[in-house]
């Protein structure tokens, strides 16, 4: 009788321990599917975060490309005249294509009555946009700098409108139009598809679409939509994606997400559509989610099991075993550091330190990753003002910090940040993720702002930038600083008589020859149509004049196909002097010097 009562509260017990497991097992699915839920959704916000930023980002440069070409002397002539050259920006767009990602930009130019006097990429002018461009009569009419999405006879796409005003009146815009395309092309990079779609009605507008692709009767304004998706969306009905109802979809293996394109005015012109496999979407985090829960319960169940594990966990941290199959999944750098030294490290440490075999290798050489901190302005730094980097990361881990590096002459930028290692307050983990393609995209848009496109030396913005770091720095350390404004004599006769293109063969020709003659540490700015700036570091007034004479004379005794002389304002920096005060002073010199017979240095 006690053997069946056993088998009896073996069996309640084993069914008891079933049916427990089944709703355990059900708890677990349910759970995964909510935590896949959730990955999804933040997937689909990492989509169109990245689509916006793109677009801001190509907003900005966008505009910043368009304030430049809008500093152009020969442009309010050009508009007076209600004439342009027919290939007047050929070389600018030339110069976009081979050092940006800007490989169809296009520039329009507009008269105060919003005729179309010039565009780059096609021959068609004088046809009035004052119906088909709100955006250009709310630029004419704001005298502001107008910057967003927009929609006309050509294509969609990013604008950056700018008033050109003479005399305080508007004399006419220009604009600079850049297309989705690159940014297109950009999302392919975190392997999303897109489709860039157009309002039907702004559509039917189109005379001659860009791309000449259409999806019903939507204009796509990338060339590179995936001609697959774009099937699928017509068989099934564009609005469904143009109308989605939540955050994403999952469709055919594919997550697909939406944003809302607007223009200036907020008005909904179009769709920005992406499109993503879900091979292509981790799902670590679920089967780890799935294998903690399924764990948790064989604990509860098998508390020996869990005693070994614990014995084992124990033994791991002894031996300083830091979970390294998942250390080297990570496409990141990861560093287990202490105080003084590295520690650990994961498999892609060894893609940019090639030549070391193993941590002991490096280690020979090297005791911390900072050796190869470049110790520049803007950048994480050995030591930050007496604290150690790594603390220094630890007391600012909500700041986003950047290291740049040089490993083997190859220069690489990193986002950096550190945490403490729960169950060893003496080990930190140091993660460095490869931002090189963004920094040096960044920096190359950065420089295009402060370079005279024509001369290739710096501009008015890079003078004014210049001038405020040099007289701070003149200030700081008590040193001497000079400024050098010089310009060509009788230079409009030189454009009345040769033309501008032969204007410009000058000012290029002219500021070689100087740029050839002067130090490296020097200034060299150009911040008006003939206008120069030198701005002279650690350079007293009389070692200044010798050089200001030296440059007089080469410039007299240069052969060119217009030979011609400069007249020179020279200053030096009085204490405390503020950068208008010593420009204007300089400026008075030049002057000076213009109306006493030119060709001549005259200090102020």
């Amino acid at each position: 009788m006690k053997n069946y009562k056993y088998y009896f509260l073996s069996g309640l017990f084993v069914f008891f321990m079933g049916f427990l497991s089944l709703l355990y097992i059900d708890y677990i699915e349910n759970r995964k599917e909510n935590y896949q839920e959730s990955i999804y959704q933040a997937e689909a916000y990492k989509m169109q975060k990245n689509v916006l930023e793109l677009i801001e980002t190509k907003e900005k440069a966008t505009v910043a490309i368009a304030l430049s070409l809008a500093k152009d002397s020969a442009l309010k002539e050009y508009l007076k005249n209600d004439k342009l050259p027919l290939y007047y920006y050929k070389n600018i767009i030339n110069s976009y294509k081979e050092s940006t990602h800007y490989k169809n930009i296009w520039i329009q130019v507009i008269d105060k009555n919003l005729n179309s006097l010039y565009r780059s990429w096609t021959s068609e002018k004088d046809d009035n946009l004052h119906h088909i461009r709100k955006d250009l009569a709310t630029a004419l009419n704001s005298r502001k700098v107008i910057i967003g999405i927009s929609s006309g006879k050509y294509d969609l796409t990013i604008s950056a409108i700018v008033p050109i005003i003479e005399d305080s009146k508007v004399v006419g815009l220009l604009e600079v139009v850049s297309h989705f395309n690159s940014i297109a092309k950009q999302m392919e990079h975190f392997d999303i598809s897109s489709i860039v779609l157009l309002d039907v009605n702004k559509s039917m507008k189109l005379e001659k679409p860009f791309t000449k692709i259409f999806l019903d009767k939507h204009y796509v304004a990338n060339f590179n939509a995936p001609k697959e998706m774009l099937a699928h969306m017509k068989k099934v009905g564009v609005s469904k994606y143009t109308k989605l109802q939540s955050l994403y979809i999952i469709e055919d293996d594919y997550l697909v997400s939406s944003i809302k394109l607007r223009c200036i005015h907020n008005e909904e012109i179009g769709d920005y559509i992406m499109i993503k496999k879900l091979s292509s979407i981790s799902s670590t985090g679920v089967e780890f989610l799935f294998f903690k829960e399924l764990t948790l319960g064989v604990l509860l169940f098998f508390i020996m099991i869990g005693i070994v594990i614990l014995i084992m966990f124990y033994y791991i941290r002894k031996q300083k075993i830091y979970y390294k199959d998942i250390l080297d999944s990570s496409t990141n750098i990861i560093i287990i550091n202490d105080r003084k030294n590295i520690v650990d490290v994961n498999d892609a440490f060894f893609k940019y330190f090639e030549e070391y075999t193993s941590l002991e290798d490096f280690k020979k050489t090297h005791r911390c990753i900072c050796d190869f901190f470049e110790e520049e302005k803007g950048y994480l730094k050995s030591n930050m003002d007496g604290v150690h980097w790594i603390n220094y990361l630890l007391e600012k881990e909500n700041e986003s910090n950047i290291i740049k590096v040089k490993i083997n002459a190859q220069e690489y930028y990193f986002k950096v940040s550190a945490s403490t290692i729960v169950y060893n307050l003496d080990l930190f983990s140091v993660v460095l993720s490869d931002i090189t393609e963004q920094e040096k995209y960044k920096k190359s848009l950065e420089k295009l702002t402060i370079t005279d496109p024509l001369t290739k030396i710096g501009n008015r913005r890079h003078y004014e930038q210049k001038i405020e770091e040099e007289i701070q720095r003149a200030n700081r350390y008590k040193r001497s600083l000079s400024l050098l404004m010089f310009d060509i004599d009788y230079f409009k006769k030189v454009n009345d008589t040769y033309g501008h293109d032969i204007g410009d063969v000058v000012l290029r020709e002219y500021t070689s020859l100087v740029k050839s003659l002067v130090r490296n540490e020097d200034i060299f700015c150009r911040v008006g149509g003939e206008e120069f700036m030198l701005i002279l570091p650690d350079t007293d007034m009389k070692s200044s004049y010798i050089i200001a004479e030296k440059l007089r004379k080469a410039i007299v005794g240069f052969e060119c196909e217009v030979r011609v002389t400069m007249s020179f304002g020279l200053v030096g920096h009085q204490k405390d002097e503020k950068s208008d005060d010593i420009y204007t002073r300089v400026d008075s010199a030049l002057y000076e010097a213009k109306n006493s017979g030119r060709n001549k240095v005259i200090v102020g």
